[in-house]
C-alpha cells in the first residue's frame, strides 16, 4: 500500500447513496487544494470549511436549523450558553457603553455584566414587569437591552412588544432558552438576537454543553468572529447531538408543558408548600403576560419555597426522593431540582438574595418526561415524610 493511499484510509468515499443520520465531521483542519481555493475561501467566492475553531459542517447545520426555528436570519453555535451571550457582550460592547439587564436575569449572566464594568461598561439594571421604566433609561450610549424570556428562578415573564415598544431602536437581546422556539419566537417580536443555552431543551437529554444564538446576519457574523478570536467554538460531536436533540424538540415541550402545569397546580395544593412559581398560576404576577404571549406553557420551570426553615428544610426533602435527583441543571429529559441559594445564586450575599426574593426553602424543578403520576406521587412522599 502507498503512503498516498494509506493515508486516504478511513476518509469518506463518494457513491449515490447519501446516510440517513448526519455525518459527524470530528476533524481539527479541512485540506485544502491550493492558495487560489484558500483565497476564495476566505473571500466567500466558495462555501467550505478551513478549521474547526471557525467553522465546521456540524457548525453550521445546527446554525441554520436554529436559524429556521427562531425565523432569523442567521445563527451562530458556541461552547455554552455562557459562551454565547460572552460572544454577544464582546462583539456589541466596548469601553464607554451602557447596557440595561433585567435584574431577575440568570445569577452567572448578572456576574458577567458585573465583569465588564471592568472594561468601562457601564451596566444598569431594571424592573422587567415595569417595561415602561425604559423610555427613561436609555441614554446614546445604550448598545442593547438584555432580558430572558422567563427569568431564572422565579419565572417573571418578559412583555417582549412591550419592551421592544419601549426602547425603540435599541435593540434588544433575549434569552430563551427555558421557552424555546416552539414556545415564543422573540425575533418575531421585533428582538434583534435570541440566544440559548442549548445544554437545556434544545438538546434534551443532558449530556451536551453548548449554546447557540440566532438574528440577522449583520449582527450574527461579528459573533462567529468574536467566538473564534476568544476560543468559543463549539465542538463538532456537541452540534451533531444538539441537532439531534431538535427532531424530538416538539415532542418533548409539548409533553413537559402540560406535566409542568399538572405538577404546580398539584404542588400549590400541598400544605408543605408555602409557595409556588409558576406563570401560568392565577397568584403569579407575570399571569396576564405569561397567558397573552404562551398559550401552549412557559415550559418545564417551577420554583417552590417548602414551608420549613432553612438550607435543613432542603436537604431533608431532597434526601427523601428515591428517582429525582438535586442537579444543579436543568431541561434534561428526567426531573430534576436545584437550589437556586447554593448555586445559580450563590455569589449573592444572603441580604442580596433576600431582595431578589430567593429565600433559603426556595428550590426549582425543571419537569422532564415522566408520567405526572410518578412525579406527583414521589413529592407528596417526600413533602409528607420531611413533615413541611
Amino acid at each position: 500500500m502507498s503512503d498516498v493511499e494509506s493515508s486516504r484510509m478511513g476518509h469518506p468515499v463518494s457513491g449515490v447513496t447519501t446516510p440517513s443520520a448526519p455525518p459527524i465531521f470530528q476533524t481539527t483542519a479541512f485540506d485544502v487544494p491550493d492558495l487560489d481555493v484558500l483565497q476564495q475561501l476566505y473571500s466567500g467566492e466558495v462555501t467550505g470549511d478551513i478549521y474547526t475553531r471557525d467553522s465546521n459542517p456540524n457548525h453550521s447545520a445546527l446554525a441554520d436549523s436554529i436559524a429556521r426555528l427562531e425565523h432569523a436570519e442567521a445563527g451562530a453555535v458556541f461552547a455554552s450558553g455562557m459562551g454565547a451571550i460572552g460572544s454577544i457582550f464582546l462583539t456589541l460592547l466596548a469601553a464607554g457603553d451602557h447596557v440595561l439587564v433585567a435584574s431577575s436575569l440568570y445569577g452567572k449572566t448578572l456576574q458577567l455584566a458585573s465583569r465588564m464594568q471592568r472594561l468601562g461598561v457601564t451596566v444598569t439594571a431594571f424592573d422587567v414587569s415595569r417595561p415602561e421604566q425604559l423610555r427613561a433609561m436609555i441614554r446614546s450610549e445604550t448598545r442593547f437591552v438584555l432580558v430572558e424570556t422567563v427569568s431564572n428562578p422565579l419565572l417573571e415573564v418578559a412583555d417582549l412588544p412591550a419592551i421592544v415598544d419601549c426602547v425603540g431602536a435599541v435593540p434588544v437581546v433575549v434569552d430563551s432558552t427555558f421557552t424555546t422556539p416552539e414556545l415564543i419566537r422573540p425575533c418575531a417580536l421585533g428582538a434583534a438576537l435570541v440566544f440559548h443555552s442549548a445544554s437545556k431543551y434544545l438538546n434534551g437529554h443532558g449530556d451536551v454543553m453548548l449554546g447557540v444564538a440566532a438574528g440577522a446576519l449583520e449582527l450574527v457574523r461579528p459573533l462567529r468572529e468574536t467566538a473564534s478570536i476568544f476560543g468559543q467554538n463549539a465542538n463538532p460531536f456537541e452540534s451533531w447531538l444538539t441537532q439531534r436533540g431538535l427532531r424530538t424538540l416538539a415532542l418533548r415541550m409539548k409533553q413537559v408543558c402540560e406535566t409542568t402545569r399538572r405538577l404546580a397546580e398539584f404542588l400549590a395544593s400541598q400544605s408543605g408548600v408555602r409557595r409556588v412559581y409558576y406563570p401560568l398560576l392565577s397568584d403569579h404576577r407575570s399571569v396576564e403576560t405569561a397567558r397573552r404571549l404562551y398559550p401552549n406553557g412557559t415550559g418545564g420551570i417551577i420554583s417552590v419555597e417548602l414551608a420549613g426553615t432553612g438550607f435543613q428544610c432542603v436537604n431533608q426533602f431532597l434526601r427523601h426522593l428515591p428517582t429525582i435527583p438535586f442537579s444543579p441543571t436543568l431541561a434534561d429529559a428526567r426531573t430534576t431540582i436545584s437550589h437556586p441559594a447554593t448555586t445559580s445564586h450563590r455569589f449573592l450575599t444572603s441580604q442580596q438574595r433576600g431582595e431578589a426574593g430567593i429565600c433559603d426553602e426556595l428550590i426549582r424543578i425543571s419537569v422532564g418526561l415522566e408520567p405526572f403520576e410518578l412525579l406527583a406521587q414521589e413529592f407528596a412522599a417526600a413533602l409528607g415524610r420531611v413533615g413541611v
